[in-house]
């Protein structure tokens, strides 16, 4: 495998993106299964500096390309071209990037423009001597398939949570390149930013997630659902049932149609375990479901499963928790 590249992905602030550590962390690891392919991430935005710092740490080489009009345009389209022009010069086998929002849009137009194929959304990735195989979790979990590139060659976006980020043993050389070519497709404007109303603790890099489902009963129940995850340190999350009814905003939402988490503890109140929720957090280390129906699907894949009304059971797990810390 001649190389591997990482999309380094910018948030609004110019600092790198979570999930793209998390790629740059499997690219490492595959690159060590295919006898030491090269790994260099590409960094492109309209001040990628500290963005390209970040990657640095976890990867032993990066370009960075500078690209004024990523600051009011949507970015995917945009680095797609630029990136299209690198990998024309230089010519990587692999091209990974996170499977979020710019991350699903860059694939698509990188794909358009260099003519190379895509795996969407691997949980998991794995060298051969014909090129990366992908896993992917499909059905909304119920089966596991594995995919692989034609000739070895194409992009892959890996979905959020997928490995835990692993900085380098040591940082790695940053290089500046000139952009090259024209931006010829059309650049989507950004009219507005709107930051997602939500609870003070994020869900996506939570080491204690309190989730609330249908059995919660409204959007009163979801008060005890935020003690309990105060009282844990810990962040609150939500089924799909949850926000449609409106009782907490989507940035909150776990799940297939939502967020895919890996926290160390995630307490379930009130919540079956559909399995359009277990996969966004079926990889959490403990798993324990407060439910009133020993039969719920949670059941089958909780690590602990207490049963009983979850107001009773939350309030006691409140008492113990603020005696102990009294």
């Amino acid at each position: 495998m001649a190389g591997i590249w990482v999309h380094g992905e910018l948030a609004a602030d110019g600092s790198l993106a979570k999930l793209s550590t998390e790629v740059a962390t499997l690219a490492r690891s595959l690159a060590g299964e295919s006898g030491g392919a090269e790994v260099t991430g590409i960094v492109i935005g309209a001040d990628p500096a500290g963005g390209a710092a970040e990657l640095a740490r976890f990867v032993p080489r990066v370009l960075v390309v500078t690209e004024p009009s990523t600051v009011d345009h949507a970015a995917g389209t945009i680095v797609a071209q630029r990136l299209a022009a690198l990998i024309e010069e230089r010519d990587p086998d692999i091209v990974l990037a996170g499977a979020g929002p710019e991350g699903r849009d860059l694939a698509g137009a990188l794909s358009a423009l260099t003519g190379r194929g895509v795996l969407a959304n691997a949980i998991a990735l794995r060298g051969s001597p014909d090129g990366p195989i992908a896993t992917h979790s499909v059905f909304g979990g119920k089966l596991i398939t594995e995919s692989a590139l034609t000739g070895g060659r194409g992009i892959v976006t890996v979905r959020p949570n997928a490995v835990t980020a692993e900085a380098a043993d040591s940082p790695g050389s940053i290089e500046t390149v000139a952009p090259a070519g024209e931006l010829t497709q059309p650049a989507v404007p950004i009219i507005d930013r709107i930051e997602a109303q939500g609870a003070a603790a994020s869900i996506d890099d939570a080491r204690i997630i309190v989730a609330g489902g249908r059995g919660v009963g409204g959007p009163e129940g979801f008060g005890l659902i935020a003690d309990l995850a105060e009282a844990l340190g810990g962040a609150v999350g939500a089924t799909r049932a949850a926000v449609d009814s409106g009782w907490i905003p989507y940035s909150q939402q776990i799940g297939q149609t939502g967020k895919i988490v890996k926290p160390q503890l995630y307490l379930a109140m009130g919540i079956s375990g559909a399995i359009q929720h277990k996969v966004g957090m079926q990889t959490a280390s403990t798993i324990i479901a407060v439910n009133r129906d020993p039969d719920a699907p949670i059941a089958d894949f909780a690590d602990m499963v207490v049963v009983g009304d979850l107001v009773e059971v939350g309030q006691a797990i409140l008492a113990q928790l603020r005696e102990r810390s009294g």
